[in-house]
């Protein structure tokens, strides 16, 4: 199978400040990557600060991708990895940056597309982009003060690339080339299902309908769905609701 894109894409969601930004195209750069996609930025865009921050990796900037929502953002990745310094509450693999990254490599030669997600400054990412997420990236920090900087969480994850990449023939495919479905494709099945278990009066009591719901989406992102699976699940779904009007 062809390598559609030889690096993953890195996105900022909802970063607040244009330096930040600015610096992570420079940290990106730095290491051989290129592919950065922002999500809604605070300040809007183009962002004079960010260019100004970037001195020299400019056209990291010239060549981003905006984006609305990270759902959009995440459209055509297979694989996404959340990244993250705090303790969730959401099930998921949870792996190392240097163990990310190499699952990540490993991924891509296989022609699969991977993102990495980082949150704004301040907050991080929320439990509701991580649930879009395949994986967790955690970084150890001082638990005392555990909010890393975005461009460092970038730099970070950037550095352990190229390590990986100089160590490339190391790195061993995972499996055969598997017709691994999109983000979005995964989101549609999801939510097909939850508007018939909506409908069927699943999500109860009310008032644990919404952690019911983010349970329930986190478990369809962890599952390493092919195309034929989710036909399959459509399938499946679709011939019990029209048992169910038959009977």
């Amino acid at each position: 199978m062809p390598i559609k894109n030889k690096h993953p894409c890195f996105i900022l969601v909802n970063p607040q400040m244009g330096e930040n930004i600015g610096a992570s195209a420079r940290g990106m750069w730095n290491f051989g990557l290129e592919r950065m996609r922002i999500v809604s930025p605070r300040d809007g865009w183009p962002n004079q600060k960010a260019v100004a921050m970037a001195s020299g990796a400019g056209r990291i900037l010239d060549e981003a991708l905006i984006f609305q929502t990270l759902s959009d953002a995440v459209a055509d990745q297979h694989f996404v990895f959340a990244t993250t310094a705090r303790p969730r509450d959401l099930i998921k693999p949870i792996y190392s940056p240097k163990e990310a990254i190499k699952l990540a490599f490993s991924k891509i030669s296989e022609g699969q597309n991977v993102g990495f997600a980082f949150g704004p400054e301040r907050s991080g990412l929320q439990n509701a982009d991580i649930i879009k997420a395949n994986a967790i990236v955690s970084v150890r920090v001082n638990q005392q003060f555990p909010s890393l900087n975005l461009a460092q969480c970038v730099l970070l994850l950037a550095y352990e690339w190229m390590l990986m990449s100089e160590n490339s023939s190391k790195v061993e495919p995972i499996s055969e080339y598997v017709d691994t479905v999109t983000v979005t494709k995964v989101e549609k099945l999801s939510q097909h299902f939850e508007e018939a278990l909506e409908k069927a009066g699943f999500f109860y009591p009310v008032n644990k309908a919404d952690s019911m719901k983010a349970n329930f989406r986190n478990m369809w992102s962890r599952m390493p769905l092919t195309q034929s699976d989710v036909k399959i699940f459509h399938g499946m779904l679709q011939q019990l609701l029209r048992s169910n009007k038959n009977s």
